[in-house]
């Protein structure tokens, strides 16, 4: 019987830092292309995610296909870096929205959701009919009443190319844990 050379220190580790160098470049690929973990900050998306909920935010998706009405979805806030925005989509291109009388039109007609539980006070710039372009989405918070969103000038309807991704799980609180709708 053959007895096996050993290997090597220097095989050994030149093995390992291969390894390790493999290793985050897949993690470096995942966390750009595939998914990441963000943290939600503030109550405008009230009652369906709360101040300090973990997500795993989904990026490619939309890649493949469009996004959907109900869709949570994040993107940057346009006039300050590193701060992102997570809302529900609610319009979608080419659509018209309206807010009247508290509630929400879609092409004039009544948009029964079970997101927005409160009747909205403020419709800011969606008083008047807002018609969106070919790539644009209207999104509000799920806490109406206490959301910066497509309402606001500030933040004005999305364009599909801004959308980072679609936030599908929750992965703290554990007792929250689980797939979002």
């Amino acid at each position: 019987m053959k007895s096996k050379k050993p290997r090597s220190a220097v095989r050994e580790f030149i093995s390992w830092i291969l390894y390790l160098a493999v290793l985050i470049v897949l993690i470096f690929l995942v966390v750009h292309f595939v998914g990441e973990r963000t943290v939600v900050s503030g109550d405008s998306m009230t009652p369906t995610l709360m101040d300090g909920d973990n997500l795993i935010v989904d990026k490619i998706t939309y890649r493949f296909m469009e996004p959907s009405r109900y869709d949570i979805v994040v993107f940057p806030f346009q006039y300050q870096e590193d701060t992102f925005y997570i809302k529900r989509i609610i319009g979608l291109p080419g659509e018209t929205v309206q807010i009247y009388e508290g509630a929400v039109y879609i092409n004039g007609k009544l948009l029964k959701d079970s997101y927005g539980f409160e009747q909205i006070r403020n419709p800011g710039l969606a008083s008047e009919a807002v018609t969106l372009g070919e790539d644009e989405y209207f999104v509000l918070g799920d806490n109406r009443n206490n959301s910066a969103d497509s309402r606001e000038p500030s933040v004005g309807n999305i364009k599909k190319s801004d959308i980072t991704g679609r936030a599908f799980a929750r992965i703290w609180p554990l007792t929250a844990a689980g797939l979002l709708d």
